[in-house]
């Protein structure tokens, strides 16, 4: 089923993100991950990407086929584009439609550093985009940005290119990861007041250890509230409590979204099948009720 019509069917609908191996890693490695997280049933899972024609994009081929035709669960198949040919995403469209995979993540990707200023066919993901719809029967969603990217020189310029994503045929967006809800609810005030009302299933990754809140700072931008601060200095030192910290932080911030009607929760599971069963176990009834 195509990730649109789940949106129509469900309130709230319930997703994890996985990675593939690493370069040099055995792709045998995410089956029992896989198996631990089927169990949970999620509406869909998404498995992110590398640049096009690279080892890791036929990774993520192999698993979202995996996710789809074993376990009967719908894949959301990232792809990005910096640096691909409209050849190779249409070799790489072929791909997906072989394995029966309906539904894409459609992004840019990282440019390369040293080559920002290079000239290529797909400029943007909104571009992407437009190629995909355009002659395929794909469902799309695009990434968008609670706290504006990193990159963008304002928040309305920001709004504006997401704008193009949604006219360019995005059926749904997934959000950046971010801490304070304040951000999501301004946020969804403004992209509303601009007329794009396709479904936002909200992005969250519980924040279980000091390197890994570090690193989403620095690569994200992500704010940290006060609150967050709070907990972050106290356990910085201590990672089990942070961990358990950090997912009872995670679990109050979706606690609170579901209540306000968000359109989907996506968990940023990092691969650790046990943080999605006590987030899962945290929010289970809610997402019910």
């Amino acid at each position: 089923m195509k990730i649109n019509k789940i949106f129509e069917k469900k309130n709230t609908t319930l997703s994890f993100e996985i990675f593939p191996p690493k370069r040099d890693g055995d792709i045998k490695t995410i089956y029992n991950t896989l198996d631990e997280l089927a169990v949970l049933k999620p509406d869909y899972m998404s498995v992110t990407y590398g640049a096009a024609g690279s080892e890791k994009g036929d990774k993520t081929i192999k698993i979202a086929s995996v996710i789809k035709n074993k376990y009967q669960i719908e894949a959301l198949a990232h792809l990005t584009c910096v640096g691909a040919t409209s050849k190779e995403i249409s070799e790489i469209l072929n791909r997906f439609r072989n394995e029966n995979i309906e539904n894409i993540l459609a992004l840019r990707g990282d440019i390369p550093i040293g080559k920002e200023n290079e000239k290529r066919e797909f400029g943007y993901a909104s571009d992407l985009i437009k190629y995909i719809k355009k002659n395929n029967d794909f469902t799309v969603g695009g990434a968008c940005y609670p706290e504006p990217h990193i990159e963008s020189k304002s928040r309305i310029s920001d709004i504006i290119n997401l704008k193009k994503k949604v006219d360019n045929g995005a059926d749904f967006l997934v959000t950046q990861l971010f801490f304070d809800n304040n951000y999501y609810y301004d946020f969804m005030k403004d992209i509303r007041s601009i007329d794009i009302n396709v479904p936002v299933t909200v992005g969250i990754m519980p924040a279980i250890n000091k390197r890994q809140i570090e690193r989403m700072v620095t690569m994200c931008g992500t704010t940290l509230p006060v609150k967050f601060k709070k907990i972050f200095d106290k356990y910085e030192d201590n990672p089990e409590a942070l961990k358990d910290a950090g997912i009872a932080y995670a679990s109050e911030q979706i606690i609170d979204l579901i209540s306000s009607g968000v359109d989907g929760i996506h968990l940023y599971v990092m691969n650790k099948p046990e943080i999605a069963k006590r987030l899962v176990k945290n929010i289970g009834g809610i997402l019910k009720a």
